[in-house]
């Protein structure tokens, strides 16, 4: 086998061992996955700052940065 059959084979080899992960994956039903992420939020909301802001805005690291000026 010359360099660029053996590339291929190591290519395709792979492909095989990245679909066999694939495929050993747990799978669920779109409605029962839906309820966890539900579950997950309600759980986590209260750590969210798109919901619930910082407690102060030195903690907002996308706060306006104060500018100074001298004169």
């Amino acid at each position: 086998m010359n360099n660029k059959q053996m590339s291929t084979l190591q290519q395709q080899r792979k492909v095989v061992e990245q679909l066999r992960r694939e495929a050993s994956i747990r799978r669920v039903n779109v409605s029962v996955a839906i309820e966890d992420l539900k579950k997950y939020i309600q759980e986590h909301e209260n750590d969210d700052y798109l919901l619930v802001g910082f407690h102060s805005q030195k903690a907002n690291p996308f706060r306006e940065k104060s500018s100074c000026t001298i004169l």
